[in-house]
């Protein structure tokens, strides 16, 4: 293993590959598991990192081993600069991709074809209108399935998130799955999970037995094929027979796949965040604006990182509010 490789490969040997970047803690919805209903205290516009310091902060990254890169928010297509952003990431030896909320692409779909960003996760909770305007706040759903049919139209490999809630979504699950009959899509559905201000409990999880329980009522086992895991899987990924997309669960809270996690987090303040579920952070804007090395740093938070979900390895302690509570709203951590 090569010293850079080394820097990214904590004390369980998992060696960290993958960057997810938030560009800004900005969004034009306001969908209840990610704000807080009363919204969040911004970050001042200054404390937020540059397009010149998102390149050369990940350039670092990249040095070191990373070689995959996404692109959150907030909502990433609301910054102004968001060409300038992709044009400078573009020029290092990486995949990029990014996660949106779909309303945007259609203005910038020219940007993201010119600099061969063709990985798009695109968050669409519900295929009800009704429904989407009571999680999201806003009368948006025809723009997002519009853009959807955009990406598909233009040969984008489209990731469908759908998060899970129990009395809200959770009888759209066989709907989701047929979608994928006659879209090239991939519909994964996530585990509603705990953030600062979204009034989690467990109560309101969809677990995956319970997703598969239900596809079951439509579909026989043998038309339920269940695909390999990719290396450093998030999601474990079903087809149905014959069906031109698939469908994914990534259950962090009931089925985690830590063990294989190769994911690191840099908030759109330049914090690096070893965990999602991580309450502690560790500041490389500062250190890189006073024209410091932040390798050792990005090191530290590397070797910090603890094996299941931050510490919290029973359900027990993942139902305690004391332990990720005092965690940053999933808004200004970044998907």
């Amino acid at each position: 293993m090569t010293a850079s490789n080394t820097i990214l490969t904590d004390v369980f040997g998992r060696r960290h590959n993958y960057l997810r970047i938030s560009l800004l803690e900005k969004c034009n919805l306001r969908c209840t598991y990610c704000m807080p209903a009363d919204g969040i205290a911004l970050s001042p516009k200054a404390s937020l990192m540059t397009a010149e310091e998102i390149f050369g902060i990940a350039q670092t990254f990249v040095q070191n081993g990373v070689d995959k890169i996404r692109l959150t928010g907030g909502e990433p297509l609301l910054r102004k600069d968001f060409p300038e952003i992709i044009a400078k990431l573009a020029d290092l030896n990486i995949s990029l991709s990014i996660t949106t909320n779909g309303i945007l692409i259609d203005r910038h779909i020219d940007v993201l074809k010119q600099f061969k960003v063709k990985k798009i996760n695109l968050s669409l909770d519900t295929l009800v209108s009704s429904k989407f305007h009571s999680i999201t706040l806003r009368n948006q759903f025809e723009k997002v399935v519009d853009n959807l049919h955009l990406l598909l139209n233009n040969d984008f490999q489209v990731k469908v998130n759908v998060v899970l809630m129990k009395g809200f979504n959770d009888n759209e699950i066989v709907d989701f799955v047929k979608l994928t009959q006659f879209l090239p899509i991939s519909v994964r559905f996530i585990e509603f999970m705990p953030f600062a201000g979204n009034e989690w409990d467990r109560s309101k999880m969809v677990s995956q037995n319970e997703i598969l329980s239900l596809v079951g009522t439509q579909f026989s086992s043998e038309e339920i094929l269940k695909l390999e895991d990719e290396k450093n899987f998030t999601s474990r990924n079903y087809k149905i027979k014959c069906f031109q997309g698939d469908f994914g669960i990534i259950s962090s809270i009931t089925n985690p796949f830590c063990d294989s996690c190769n994911r690191i987090r840099l908030t759109a303040d330049g914090k690096i965040k070893n965990c999602l579920f991580s309450n502690s952070e560790t500041d490389l804007l500062t250190p890189y604006r006073n024209g410091e090395s932040i390798t050792n740093l990005i090191s530290q938070s590397v070797q910090n990182k603890k094996k299941v979900r931050a510490g919290m390895v029973t359900m027990d302690e993942m139902n305690d509010p004391k332990k990720h509570f005092d965690n940053r709203s999933m808004i200004a951590i970044g998907g």
